[in-house]
């Protein structure tokens, strides 16, 4: 087996035992990349040979292991970019907190961005600037979004692990398209210090792994306090290795009768029956359970998080760096850049935040939504005092085509209509491979716990994982 189709787990052990070196690694990746990347292209700006300069020394935890980036999280010395024209050579002089943690542990920052719908917007990673990725198991099928790159560089073994971002199942849906393990952390547990933001009160760095083991390793060396985070919580982080015992018996996990509905895939809703039926078999009490404003929380999401965007992206304006437009004076200039410089999806969510947040309507909408918001999060609450999980599916359907709802947004908006309430409600939630479908497309389970309970997320997981083997199951490029 070449190396870049092992777990980080299984390379950090020959690592640690002088078997292998970061530098062969990097080769075993750049061969993968030339090979494979045409094809899929979850790498933006993927020009000829992949250049590097591994590190002569191995050092701290990660021992120079390579870390694949998401191209909204700042790395200094690499092109940050959003994947959108109005930041095209925008290049960060710091590092995201979750970067200079994962430095410090030793690892490498793989030179290679990661693909992604523009600025976050998307769930196909067809808004891209650099265009759209395919996903490894189906080259006319999309890989999921925004963090679609990230997954289909580890579905497709040009990656070892990836970091993305979810703001409403931006990384559990790719996941979920592409076969490997995605994790949404609970609001607050991972800094957001040096993540371009997309919609401040929902935005979660996480990881994207080939294994549950991997997702446990690589969450915990990115969470943590910091102080340059003002929603950053101060809390311990547990050592989440330790919760990978493969142990549920008398877990009580509850599945929430809004997710099977109208709307869900019979092929879909048969994995993920198969999925809970061996979690029943491993000793979990399985019992229904209902969160009545699922139905509701599409369109909270989509008013607070255009409200959010439209805000957040007033900074782009062409002055202090990014694509600037030649204009005549300063008013043309900043209407001219973002013209020219926004994506049309980009533009169809900042106007739909401007129209939320604009007199008049503040109160009917935006106000309304964070009020719905609340009673979201009350439904997960009221659940957990009972349960110790939740399970259902990450998404309705397996990929699509590409180009297939491109011209519906409101259809590629219910792509994430199982993510979005995690985010709403600040929980963290994770997706490992459960099945396909007789297209051999991947289907993912969905996981969800309390705040700050990651712990229950990995043992869950790591219990169905391991008694499966579905992430063993890799795509033929």
């Amino acid at each position: 087996m070449e190396l870049n189709q092992l777990t980080a787990h299984e390379l950090l052990e020959k690592l640690k035992s002088k078997e292998i070196c970061s530098r062969t690694i990097l080769l075993s990746l750049s061969q993968r990349i030339e090979k494979t990347d045409p094809k899929v292209k979850a790498y933006v700006r993927n020009q000829g040979p992949v250049k590097f300069a591994p590190q002569d020394e191995a050092f701290g935890e990660l021992n120079g292991l390579p870390v694949t980036i998401k191209d909204n999280i700042c790395t200094s010395g690499l092109n940050t970019e959003c994947c959108s024209k109005i930041l095209r050579g925008f290049r960060p002089p710091y590092d995201a907190t979750v970067i200079d943690k994962l430095k410090k542990a030793g690892a490498q920052i793989f030179p290679l961005k990661a693909n992604m719908d523009e600025f976050a917007f998307g769930s196909s990673t067809e808004n891209s600037f650099f265009g759209p990725t395919a996903n490894p198991w189906k080259l006319d099928c999309v890989p999921g979004g925004s963090s679609g790159g990230s997954a289909a560089a580890v579905a497709s073994d040009e990656a070892i692990w990836a970091l993305g971002s979810d703001t409403g199942g931006s990384i559990r849906q790719p996941a979920s398209f592409c076969g490997v393990v995605g994790l949404k952390p609970t609001y607050g547990r991972v800094s957001r210090y040096g993540l371009i933001a997309f919609a401040s009160s929902l935005d979660q760095i996480g990881p994207l792994t080939k294994d549950v083991e991997d997702s446990a390793l690589l969450c915990g060396l990115i969470s943590g306090y910091d102080p340059q985070d003002s929603t950053s919580i101060n809390q311990s982080v547990p050592d989440y290795t330790k919760s990978l015992t493969g142990d549920i018996k008398g877990l009580k996990i509850g599945i929430p009768k809004e997710y099977f509905v109208e709307g869900l895939d019979p092929e879909v809703k048969s994995v993920i029956e198969e999925a809970i039926d061996k979690l029943k078999s491993l000793g979990a009490v399985i019992k229904q359970v209902s969160l009545p404003h699922t139905e509701y929380a599409v369109p909270v999401y989509y008013i607070i998080a255009t409200a959010e965007a439209s805000s957040n992206l007033a900074r782009f304006d062409g002055v202090q760096y990014g694509y600037r437009a030649q204009a005549d004076n300063l008013l043309q200039m900043y209407k001219e850049t973002r013209a020219e410089g926004f994506g049309q999806e980009a533009k169809r969510r900042i106007l739909l935040g401007t129209f939320a947040l604009s007199h008049g309507y503040y109160d009917a909408y935006y106000l309304r939504a964070l009020k719905v918001r609340s009673l979201i999060k009350q439904d997960f609450d009221r659940v957990f005092q009972e349960f110790d999980c939740i399970v259902a599916p990450t998404s309705p359907t397996a990929a699509f085509k590409i180009g297939e709802r491109t011209e519906d947004p409101l259809k590629m908006y219910l792509s994430d209509i199982y993510t979005i309430s995690v985010n709403l409600a600040g929980i963290p939630a994770i997706s490992v491979p459960c099945g396909f479908t007789k297209q051999g497309l991947p289907v993912g389970l969905q996981i969800m716990a309390k705040p700050f309970d990651e712990e229950m997320l990995f043992k869950t997981a790591y219990a169905y994982e391991q008694n499966t083997d579905w992430h063993k199951i890799k795509p033929k490029l």
